[in-house]
């Protein structure tokens, strides 16, 4: 009875919201919604005035607003919202809308508001849209538009915003846009024009207030009319090819806050009058474009926020009225010919946060105030004529995040609290005349990544204290006056990826522990005094490629674990080392790596030629430190016992070698022989699922895995006994059949297989840096930043694609997982274990049928 008297009394209106459920329900159905945005759009209320992004009009109660922004639904545009008749706002930003725009738009006379950027809507921009008689905003932004901008779109009756940023639209910029005369914001940056010019027709858009033209492919000059637009407050015609000098009349720009023209090819000087009119300025950005003359009194006066004038060519002093600006956080002026110095005040009024002066041909000293307001976060002084000392203030600025004021010609001692600023990541001070030590309040520093001192005058000792900043990637302190020994600390220093200490006066031996150095890839200790055995703890550093300690007192033979790195720079020249050369080094194409070793050995020109030769002349130092005499006798007698007893165990466990078949899947440079005779424990590096693997050093001093297959498999014992043979053996002949014929870069590889009756042995090339597995579940996962995982997945990717597509026929793997991706030395990937890999024919299925599940612990393959 109720909904008949409301029936009576307001028929239109029931109507009419009835209608709107029904047009709101098909458009519900035309999209995706996997957020379920549209769950309280249900029969249960039928006023669609409280659904989710849905608003009525109070007066005319009909829906007037929907606003979905950010709501994650797909579909094609809902041309049927156009039937709601008052609908003025609609709101689809940030979606999945994919459809093409084409549509009619004629039902939607009352639309004000529509704003579908960053979605997927594709096609031509519709002419159609400028006939809408009372649209004034419309964002198109982050779509994928293409074509021109339609000549229609001069015809907007009331449009105030027009923004079109990063689509694909071609030809130019159209003339008529100037006809749009209510348009306050005018947003076209960042699309794929045909190259053109500027239309000087938009300084006819005098309501204008905000003009993107960023990265238009525009050329030419900046039009004159541009300085009609009296009304516009940001303006960014950066990012093109616009040259020649920068107009007087965007000086008469008095309500222009921001002006952006970086990036593109202008030239001439700054205009020299006509900024004190523009009282509103905050922020100019000029850089990166061919300007010259100098910097303008008149804009320095200005209370500007940001000067931005880098990678230009302008010269002379820059103005003492630069000190005067209250506002003044930024100020960039890097790679241009300025002289004189600094202004004495600058940063004294004015919180500076960034200061960046590098490259030009500055002098003086730092002024005093640059943190006056304790705001600085940034001081960039590099490549100009600077001298004096670092004044106090600067060590007091507990704001600072980099300082670099390396090659200059500063001089005099650091002052303490510099070395202890606890924001401090990058501290460059290299290539001046700088004194005195290292001071201890080093350990506030906690921040530090990067510590570049090198070429000064800095002496005494290194402080334990620098051990203790745990994130300093960066030590680089070479050509100074450095003595004493190397702290013990300094191997704490776990994410160090640079150490170079050369040419200082440095002593003692290495500190044990050098093993936690895993990020090492630059070790530079040459021209010191350091003494002792080279550690052999260095063949473990897995991302070493830069090695040099020559000129130094090391003595000793070279470790032979050496061999394990790939590295780019080798060089152990001129100290006291004695021996035998590592066979991989023993190559003419480093022979200047050992020169200046009288007791080192090895088939290079220039060094002593037999073995022989090099054990006289080992033993002949030897005996000059007699009293190690004893010492070599207990160590010999050891090994003579330990031999013994290892042969004897051999003897116990002996197979008949004569019984080994070899088969080889490449050419190979050993025998079986050198592999059974290296399968002891000590080799043991790894224990899987069907058997043990061992690593083997041959005789050329190259490394290889070899997995021994004895008595069955892990999985073998789980099965019945009839299953375990049949997983040996299938495992094994997959294995064997798989690598044998399989040339890939991203696939481990096989060298041969060995066999008896009741052993089997795979040899395959050996993998540095171990399994995926191993490093991603221990405490070495901190060598796997993200661009490193990145290339292990393509390259595992590669290898799958590989064995899927390209073999005939193609392989399945069965068992992928992070413990059977194999990494070498670059963290380069290779996929293994092929132990339950099949063959499928053309029809998908496998040749062959396994009655055991595939895959190991961890992984379950599809069934095939």
């Amino acid at each position: 009875m109720r909904l008949l008297l409301l029936f009576l009394l307001f028929p239109p209106l029931i109507f009419s919201l009835n209608q709107e459920v029904l047009y709101l329900q098909r458009v519900k159905l035309g999209f995706d919604d996997p957020d379920g945005v549209f769950s309280n759009w249900n029969d249960r209320d039928k006023n669609p005035c409280n659904w989710y992004g849905v608003t009525c009009d109070s007066v005319a109660n009909s829906v007037n607003s929907l606003d979905l922004s950010n709501s994650n639904i797909a579909g094609p545009f809902p041309f049927l919202l156009c039937r709601l008749q008052n609908l003025s706002f609609v709101s689809l930003y940030n979606n999945s809308v994919n459809s093409t725009f084409a549509g009619d738009f004629s039902e939607c006379r009352n639309l004000e508001h529509l704003d579908l950027a960053q979605n997927l809507l594709t096609g031509t921009l519709p002419d159609t849209l400028a006939d809408l008689p009372n649209l004034k905003y419309l964002d198109l932004t982050g779509n994928n538009f293409s074509g021109d901008i339609p000549a229609s779109f001069g015809k907007f009756q009331k449009l105030e915003v027009l923004s079109l940023v990063e689509n694909l639209l071609g030809g130019v910029i159209p003339a008529v846009l100037g006809n749009i005369s209510t348009l306050k914001q005018l947003n076209l940056s960042y699309n794929s024009f045909l190259k053109g010019r500027i239309p000087p027709e938009l300084g006819n858009l005098t309501n204008l207030e905000v003009l993107w033209l960023t990265d238009c492919n525009l050329f030419g000059e900046i039009p004159d009319s541009l300085g009609q637009l009296k009304r516009v407050k940001d303006l960014d015609i950066a990012v093109n090819s616009l040259n020649g000098p920068i107009p007087s009349s965007l000086t008469e720009l008095t309500s222009v806050v921001q002006i952006e023209l970086y990036n593109n090819s202008l030239t001439g000087v700054l205009p020299a009058r006509g900024w004190s009119n523009m009282t509103a300025l905050r922020l100019l950005d000029a850089s990166m474009n061919e300007l010259t003359g100098t910097i303008p009194d008149e804009l320095c006066s200005l209370p500007l926020e940001s000067l931005n004038l880098y990678e230009n060519q302008f010269e002379g002093n820059l103005p003492e009225s630069i000190s005067n600006s209250p506002n003044l956080y930024e100020l960039r002026l890097f790679q241009n010919r300025l002289t004189g110095d600094l202004p004495k005040d600058l940063g004294k009024n004015s919180p500076l946060k960034w200061v960046d002066v590098s490259s030009n041909q500055f002098s003086g000293e730092i002024p005093k105030s640059l943190c006056e307001k304790g705001q600085l976060e940034e001081i960039l002084m590099i490549y100009n004529s600077f001298s004096g000392e670092i004044p106090v203030s600067l060590s007091e600025c507990t704001s600072l995040t980099r300082v670099r004021l390396g090659y200059n010609s500063f001089s005099g001692d650091i002052p303490v609290g510099l070395w202890g600023l606890p924001q401090v990541s990058l501290l460059e001070l290299i290539d001046n005349s700088f004194s005195g030590e290292i001071a201890k309040t080093i350990a506030g520093a906690t921040n530090l990544s990067a510590l570049i001192i090198s070429k000064n005058n800095f002496s005494g000792s290194i402080p334990e204290e620098v051990g203790y900043l745990e994130n300093l990637v960066e030590f680089s302190g070479g050509d100074n006056k450095f003595s004493g020994s190397l702290p013990a600390s300094i191997v704490n220093l776990g994410q160090l990826g640079r150490l170079d200490l050369h040419d200082n006066g440095l002593s003692g031996d290495f500190p044990s522990g050098i093993h936690s150095w895993k990020k090492l890839n630059e070790l530079n200790l040459a021209d010191n005094k350091l003494s002792g055995n080279i550690p052999s703890e260095i063949g473990s550093l897995s991302v070493l490629n830069y090695l040099d300690l020559s000129g130094n007192q090391f003595s000793g033979e070279i470790p032979i674990g050496l061999q394990n790195l790939k590295l780019n720079q080798l060089n152990f020249s001129n100290n006291r080392l004695f021996g035998e050369i590592p066979p991989l080094y023993a190559k003419e194409m480093y022979r200047t790596s050992f020169l200046g070793n009288p007791g080192l050995c090895g088939d290079i020109n220039g060094l002593c030629d037999g073995r022989s030769e090099a054990r006289s002349l080992g033993y002949a130092w030897l005996m000059r430190s007699i009293f190690l005499l004893a010492g070599v006798v207990f160590i010999v007698g050891v090994g003579w016992f330990y031999r013994k007893y290892r042969n004897f165990k051999n003897a116990k466990r002996a197979i008949d070698k004569s019984k080994w078949t070899l088969m080889s899947f490449h050419k190979l440079g050993f025998s079986e022989y050198e592999i059974l005779n290296a399968l002891d424990e000590d080799n043991l590096i790894g224990s899987g699922s069907s058997g043990k693997v061992y690593k083997v050093v041959l005789s050329n001093g190259e490394a290889v895995a070899v997995k021994k297959l004895w008595g069955g498999s892990k999985l073998a014992d789980e099965s019945s006994d009839v299953e375990k043979g049949q997983f040996q053996n299938d495992g094994f002949e997959a294995e064997v059949d798989t690598l044998g014929k399989i040339r890939h870069k991203n696939i481990v590889k096989l060298w041969c297989c060995c066999t008896t009756r009741d052993c089997k042995l795979l040899v395959y090339e050996y993998m540095p840096n171990g399994s995926l597995g191993d490093l991603l579940h221990s405490s070495k996962s901190g060598l796997l930043d993200w661009p490193i995982r990145y290339r292990i997945a393509l390259d595992a990717a590669e290898g799958l694609s590989y064995l899927h597509h390209d073999c005939a026929p193609p392989i399945v793997h069965r068992d992928v997982k992070s413990n059977n991706i194999l990494l070498d030395g670059d963290f380069g990937a290779r996929v293994a274990d092929f132990g339950v890999a099949k063959v499928v024919d053309k029809i998908g299925k496998g040749t062959k049928s396994m009655s055991v599940i595939a895959g190991s612990c961890g992984y379950i393959a599809p069934g095939l």
